[in-house]
């Protein structure tokens, strides 16, 4: 039985109490699927409601996009090439944004991680070095230039006159664009794709994830609310959805301000955008002490995401891994992505543990699990 496109979308106040994280495998009838064949339709109706309710729909796919070659240096430890382009993209007010790609000398199809946070600064030289010295290609792209991140309608609003997606949304987006560049090159492997980010970035790249299926690995650092983090169990001091809208409301469609105060009437949770990128490769790099960006409900909306994984038949292909410190993508984050990419793209053997929990379960937080 097929799952009913989703018809309408009731106000909050009007979308019934859940104290619990929805069930992800309870279709809109109130039936439960039980085989793994009926999640594709009941994975569309949810990226439906997150997207209707929380970040609103991405720009639509433009005409095409090149590369306009701005500079290339030769890296010598270890050997490799640092090119810097100029993306343009053919949207209907053209499009450009900034994007440094580092290359291994080395022969095949490489796996290319892609980040969205140039507009940060250039990535630290140990982070290209580690990432290159594994036979990885890294694709640096200021999404900043694919829409700016303040509430002016620059970038792709101008492109687009109508469109009402949040930040978060555009600039998943240009991570979209960026991989159609990616993967129109040679020595690109098509199924080797990885995207990360850091905070507001790691936001950006669950989403992007979540709403690309080209991507193979989605791996979020220090993401938080709107990203990894849970909206219903949260610790202390962590950020709430009335915090980040206060702040910055123009990264979430307008929609979702109408579940300040009624978090329990969200119809779903952070796990239900995890579990959009499931059976592919998700990995999720969190910090002890970056209390803001809720650790405790990251590993709980991990664990509930698992239980889809599980129904897939692919509870190998997530992980969560925690360190100590703060606020920030670490060189020991990107080692511990590294590995868990080697392990899920390359099929390489890895001592690290990416299911060790740094909490005890919150047993309250859902009682449902995997038909």
């Amino acid at each position: 039985m097929q799952t009913e496109p989703v018809k309408t979308f009731p106000s909050a106040e009007c979308l019934p109490v859940q104290k619990e994280l929805p069930d992800p495998f309870l279709r809109p009838d109130g039936k439960r699927i039980t085989s793994p064949r009926e999640w594709k339709p009941l994975r569309e109706h949810w990226l439906t409601l997150v997207l209707h309710y929380e970040y609103g729909e991405l720009p639509p796919k433009p005409r095409g996009v090149r590369a306009e070659k701005v500079d290339e240096k030769e890296l010598s430890a270890p050997r490799a090439t640092r090119t810097e382009y100029r993306l343009h993209i053919e949207a209907p007010v053209p499009l450009s944004t900034r994007l440094l790609l580092f290359r291994p000398r080395q022969r095949g199809k490489l796996p290319v991680i892609v980040d969205g946070d140039l507009g940060w600064g250039e990535p630290e030289e140990e982070v290209v070095e580690a990432v290159l010295k594994r036979g990885y290609a890294l694709a640096f792209f200021d999404r900043t230039q694919i829409a700016p991140d303040s509430a002016e309608r620059k970038g792709v609003y101008e492109a687009y006159p109508d469109y009402e997606g949040g930040r978060l949304a555009a600039w998943a987006w240009g991570y979209h664009r960026v991989i159609d560049f990616l993967l129109a090159q040679p020595d690109v492997h098509p199924k080797r794709v990885v995207v990360t980010g850091h905070s507001r970035g790691g936001k950006t790249a669950l989403l992007a994830g979540a709403t690309d299926e080209r991507i193979a690995l989605t791996a979020p650092n220090n993401s938080g609310c709107g990203g990894a983090g849970c909206y219903r169990y949260q610790a202390q001091g962590s950020e709430t959805i009335a915090d980040i809208l206060r702040n910055f409301p123009y990264w979430f469609h307008p929609r979702f301000a109408q579940f300040i105060g009624k978090v329990e009437r969200l119809p779903f949770d952070q796990h239900i955008v995890k579990a959009l990128v499931a059976p592919r490769a998700l990995l999720s790099t969190e910090a002890l002490a970056d209390l803001w960006a809720n650790p405790e409900g990251t590993q709980v909306t991990y664990l509930a995401a698992k239980e889809v994984y599980r129904f897939l038949r692919a509870e190998e292909r997530i992980g969560i891994w925690f360190r100590q410190g703060g606020h920030e993508h670490s060189l020991a984050d990107w080692e511990a992505l590294l590995d868990f990419a080697d392990r899920q793209l390359l099929g390489k053997p890895s001592a690290r543990a990416f299911d060790k929990l740094a909490f005890p379960p919150r047993e309250d937080a859902y009682s449902w699990r995997a038909p």
